[in-house]
């Protein structure tokens, strides 16, 4: 639906026909746009898998690619940290968009010393999440976006529950018991919070792309560093602390693109942002996504001749 509208909007604009095109259909699609040789790039954001075959097919035809891939990124809580700004960042980490952003700090990690503090502070603040219609700007979770991702997030929310026996303290299977009359339909899923995690566990490991929170607690900050970097991914990761020396010394040390301290998500346009690892090669945004988009030519003329 975005690049119709878009489309609609460029149109209406006068971009002249050609210059903006969308083409709809499957993967086969896809997969012949990105080995064609008359297309020179090929940008994908999408889950990991997808994103090392699409990257397979354009270098058969040396292809310039972007990848903008999955993430399990690691939300780190500080003993220092603001207790309310950390408890607000790491509910934006997990339940913004109902989860489905690639970028959402999944795994929180929170000192052992504030664990009580921590859990009871963002259990008041969960009576602020508010489903509903998702153009009514009263709602701040809406539903999953088709049944088959419905049914992939609460398949992992059961293995939380039955096989990686997590702690759940918030949410779990089934529909969120506020929906508005008229949404009933939407494939809903309660905003969850497992606790007492630990780095084995399935729902720690892997990208959920729900509304699900994954708690570990930690003691030391090396500790908790070498197990933030401790994933084959690297898209995003987060700091929070009013340690400022802390926060960099750390940052140099996490594994991801993108790194926010004491907020998440913020993305201005100015500022390139790409994974690390398996979440992605190159970068989007300021002047080195722009880069990704040209070629570069080298011209020497030799002036000394007559």
């Amino acid at each position: 639906m975005h690049g119709q509208i878009l489309a609609q909007i460029y149109t209406e604009a006068g971009v002249p026909a050609g210059v903006f095109n969308v083409v709809n259909g499957p993967g086969m699609v896809g997969a012949y746009m990105a080995s064609h040789p008359d297309i020179a790039k090929v940008s994908f954001t999408g889950q990991v898998s997808t994103g090392k075959t699409v990257a397979g097919l354009a270098a058969g035809e040396m292809k310039y690619v972007t990848m903008e891939l999955g993430g399990k990124s690691p939300c780190i809580i500080f003993e220092d940290a603001d207790l309310e700004n950390a408890v607000d960042g790491a509910m934006m980490a997990n339940f913004y968009s109902t989860g489905q952003v690639c970028t959402n700090g999944t795994r929180v990690f929170v000192p052992e010393k504030r664990k009580a503090a921590f859990e009871k502070r963002l259990l008041e603040k969960m009576a602020f999440v508010r489903t509903g219609n998702v153009m009514d700007m009263n709602t701040n979770l809406g539903p999953l976006v088709s049944k088959v991702h419905h049914d992939k997030v609460m398949k992992y929310i059961w293995h939380g529950i039955e096989t990686d026996k997590a702690k759940l303290i918030y949410g779990g299977l089934g529909k969120p018991e506020t929906i508005p009359q008229g949404c009933e339909d939407g494939y809903w899923a309660k905003p969850t919070i497992f606790t007492d995690c630990t780095d084995d566990m399935k729902i720690v490991q892997e990208e959920i792309f729900g509304p699900v929170m994954s708690i570990l607690y930690y003691k030391k900050v090396d500790e908790v560093v070498q197990r933030a970097n401790n994933t084959s991914l690297g898209l995003a990761a987060g700091v929070f602390t009013k340690d400022l020396n802390l926060a960099h010394t750390v940052t140099t040390k996490l594994e991801a693109g993108i790194i926010w301290v004491n907020t998440w998500g913020e993305s201005p346009a100015e500022m390139s942002v790409g994974g690390w690892k398996s979440s992605g090669l190159g970068v989007e945004n300021g002047r080195r996504g722009i880069e990704a988009w040209v070629r570069n030519k080298s011209t020497l003329i030799d002036m000394n001749g007559e």
